[in-house]
């Protein structure tokens, strides 16, 4: 079965290039149709199950897109991080849901949501946190602000495109107070 032009609707084309499309979940092809030579561009994705949120209270709700950009947004108000950028993040995050999984935890979210911000902008990632963690006082949002301060003088484990949450060595050993809101791997 061939792919249809968008322009004729001639079934003749081509693929004049082929590639991987950021953030990876899907295959980039530009086509040029052999009936009238226009060219355009399909996007081939893998089908998967649906990702299910697992949330701290237990519920379940299958995973959202739009609410975790909506969440992202409220956090980048009025900072200097472009509405493009947010919507890089939301699908690297979903790309890296849909790769561990059907399930996922809402902490896990979180903790990929606060990393992708962080290395956007520090302050939008310390109010997307405030909210997150729900401090309870200025030494947890003080304890905050060095973890994020510390791991971008680290650079990241992980090969995924959002940097790692993962506590460093100094953080271990300080006994970084937490009151188990989003726990750590």
């Amino acid at each position: 079965m061939g792919v249809h032009c968008p322009f004729c609707s001639s079934s003749k084309t081509s693929v004049a290039d082929s590639r991987l499309s950021e953030p990876g979940d899907a295959v980039r092809r530009r086509r040029q149709c052999e009936g009238c030579g226009n060219r355009f561009t399909t996007y081939e994705r893998v089908e998967t199950p649906p990702v299910t949120v697992v949330k701290r209270d237990g519920t379940r709700e299958r995973f959202d897109r739009q609410k975790l950009l909506r969440g992202l947004g409220r956090a980048a108000n009025k900072r200097p991080i472009s509405d493009d950028q947010l919507e890089v993040l939301a699908d690297s995050i979903a790309a890296e849901l849909r790769g561990h999984g059907p399930d996922a935890g809402a902490e896990e979210i979180g903790e990929l949501a606060l990393r992708g911000l962080a290395s956007l902008d520090p302050v939008t990632a310390i109010q997307f946190a405030s909210v997150y963690r729900r401090f309870a006082d200025l030494d947890e949002l003080e304890a905050e602000i060095k973890r994020l301060k510390r791991q971008a003088a680290v650079p990241s484990e992980t090969p995924s495109n959002i940097p790692s949450p993962r506590p460093t060595v100094r953080e271990q050993g300080e006994g970084n107070k937490r009151r188990g809101h989003a726990e750590q791997s």
